[in-house]
């Protein structure tokens, strides 16, 4: 194996190492998300843990953030809950950032 097959291995873990970590602080980041939800929607408990799920497989619809970010609005205004699209999108952010640390520390 040359140096240059070496170094491009090392890059194709990394890649796989970063996009794992990258799948799990994005779950995580769902999962408080829809806890967060789920209070503002007056759940709780078991309640509260499943709408939580339903937030985390809403993310599985297609790539990127906006099928998570259609389920809360929806859900949101079917219960006529006052959340601006800016509060959403700003939680989302702020989750993430929690998530990836939490997913860095082990």
């Amino acid at each position: 194996m040359t140096t240059f097959d070496k170094r491009e291995e090392g890059f194709e873990k990394r890649f796989a190492l970063d996009e794992e970590s990258r799948f799990k602080a994005v779950a995580r980041r769902n999962k408080k998300l829809g806890l967060w939800a789920a209070q503002l929607l007056g759940l709780s408990g078991e309640a509260a843990e499943a709408y939580a799920k339903e937030v985390v497989v809403a993310d599985l619809q297609e790539a990127g953030d906006e099928d998570v970010f259609r389920k809360l609005r929806g859900d949101f205004d079917a219960k006529s809950v006052d959340v601006s699209d800016h509060q959403i999108r700003r939680n989302m952010d702020e989750f993430l950032a929690q998530a990836s640390a939490e997913v860095k520390a082990g």
